[in-house]
């Protein structure tokens, strides 16, 4: 016999309008993004450890990997920041009487920029939150998308390109080792 009791819905639990999951991945966005700068600093300290003596050998090999941890971490973090802009940005509209438009599409922008606004778009890959207008133009929400979008692309082309050499040069010294036997 199935059980007829009523779960309480969000609103007697104290979170407005079902939106307590959007709220908490925008913190949870946040720690993503400090965990992640924090292993990219930790990451470059390694790299920076392999200048003092008693380092590892190959250290090439071990100054790549480190390098390319620290730039894949950095990415991580770039994202993880933009990420949860993108989601707080969401997260306001729809959410109590003065939230349509989108507080992001309006506010600190000049009344002739937010003239004829019908609605926004939203992306995570790439990040963007643009603000539409009623003729189609768009303009952003915010510009700093641009360069989350192009460091966290920058540096994970870069951390992949270390891990690519890093392999190549391991595959080159094998294949030596293996000619000089």
């Amino acid at each position: 016999m199935a059980s007829t009791t009523a779960r309480p819905g969000p609103e007697l639990l104290g979170w407005p309008h079902g939106h307590h999951l959007e709220g908490s991945a925008v913190l949870t966005g946040l720690g993503v993004s400090v965990a992640c700068a924090v292993g990219a600093l930790v990451a470059a300290a390694g790299a920076v450890a392999m200048a003092l003596p008693g380092r590892p050998e190959p250290w090439p090999a071990h100054l790549l990997r480190r390098v390319a941890a620290a730039a894949a971490w950095g990415a991580a973090a770039v994202y993880a920041l933009g990420l949860s802009s993108v989601l707080a940005s969401e997260h306001a509209f729809g959410d109590g009487a003065d939230s349509i438009p989108a507080p992001a599409c309006r506010d600190g922008f000049d009344e002739a920029t937010r003239d004829g606004l019908s609605h926004h778009r939203s992306s995570y890959l790439p990040l963007r939150f643009d603000c539409v207008r009623e003729d189609g133009s768009v303009y952003s929400s915010d510009p700093d998308y641009g360069w989350m979008n192009g460091a966290s692309a920058s540096l994970a082309l870069t951390a992949a390109l270390l891990v690519i050499g890093v392999g190549c040069a391991s595959e080159l010294r094998a294949r030596k080792a293996a000619v000089s036997s």
